[in-house]
């Protein structure tokens, strides 16, 4: 009997402690299952960086700015040492120079030396003419009278004919000498001017980007050379952030974006800045590539919730923000 009564009484305990089990775990179920009241998004500041860098190699000569350090628009921050580009200019130079003495040649008359030269040789050529005119004459007078032959009269022609051409040359080339040179050598010389000076005006491009300026007025954020350190053709050097363009960015699951739209202001508190809370106008929401954490929204029709990147611009501007703080959305 006394052993029924124990037996009886364990299986009361038992009963008694599994009914308790199972009243927690309803009760931690229901807690566990209640939305938090208020959600907080957790984002950052963001701005946007622009690359200083050039369009030669060059070694570092000077940094005139540091991290940290304001510049402004069209401000030299970086000077390079290129002694390629010097030499380059220089031979540039030396080309344009000859090429100016070539127009010059061609443009201009001849020497006074080679006009004075052909000059005398068309008046020999006139009195050699005036000659051989005669000479044929007389023959030819006499040639009528049958007092010399008809070979002697064809020889004084020949070199009367002779006579006649050499001057037409004679004349021609003192022509020459007095015009200059012919129009196709100026066209040629003018021609190699102009490619000299574009070569002198490219090289002159290559020496405006030894004196590397800031492309926007910000904060230098980054530095990546140092002094004296060699750099490549296109390789950032020095990194600008445009502190009057920044943006707060957030990753938004997508069952949390009731309310949130483009246009809608939003108050964003910076902890780093205080307590205060600051108004930003969404201006974008966009799908990011990868999903968020797979939530079920239902016991029945559970779906996977994709994440949102939203970004939203301060309404005004706020002192003292920087790149990289967090902004907060409750």
């Amino acid at each position: 009997m006394k052993k029924l009564e124990q037996s009886t009484v364990s299986l009361l305990i038992g009963l008694a402690a599994l009914l308790l089990l199972i009243i927690v775990l309803v009760v931690i179920g229901i807690l566990t299952s209640k939305k938090p009241g208020k959600v907080s998004l957790q984002g950052t500041v963001e701005a946007k960086e622009y690359r200083v860098s050039g369009k030669i190699a060059g070694r570092v000569s000077q940094l005139l700015f540091d991290e940290g350090d304001s510049v402004s628009k069209g401000q030299v921050v970086v000077m390079l040492d290129s002694p390629e580009i010097q030499a380059k200019l220089i031979q540039a130079n030396a080309q344009s120079r000859a090429a100016e003495a070539q127009r010059a040649k061609a443009s201009g008359s001849a020497r006074e030396e080679l006009v004075q030269g052909a000059y005398e040789q068309w008046q020999k050529a006139q009195v050699g003419l005036d000659i051989a005119r005669k000479s044929y004459q007389r023959v030819e007078n006499l040639y009528k009278q049958e007092v010399v032959s008809a070979q002697k009269r064809d020889e004084a022609k020949a070199q009367y004919d002779a006579a006649v051409a050499t001057e037409k040359a004679a004349k021609s080339q003192y022509d020459m000498a007095c015009h200059g040179a012919q129009r196709e050598d100026r066209i040629a010389a003018q021609a190699a001017v102009d490619a000299a000076h574009a070569g002198v005006n490219q090289v002159n491009s290559y020496i405006d980007e030894i004196n590397l300026v800031s492309p926007v007025t910000g904060i230098v954020t980054e530095v990546f050379p140092k002094v004296g350190e060699l750099v490549g053709q296109g390789a950032p050097i020095m990194t600008v952030t445009d502190m009057n363009d920044v943006w707060f960015s957030f990753n938004v699951r997508e069952d949390l974006l009731e309310g949130i739209t483009v246009g809608s202001e939003i108050n964003v508190w910076i902890p780093a800045l205080g307590s205060s809370t600051y108004k930003a106008k969404v201006y974008f929401i966009n799908v990011m590539a990868s999903y968020a954490t797979w939530k079920p929204t239902k016991v029945s029709g559970e779906f996977d919730a994709k994440t949102f990147e939203v970004r939203a611009r301060p309404v005004q501007p706020i002192a003292n923000l920087r790149v990289g703080m967090s902004a907060l959305i409750k």
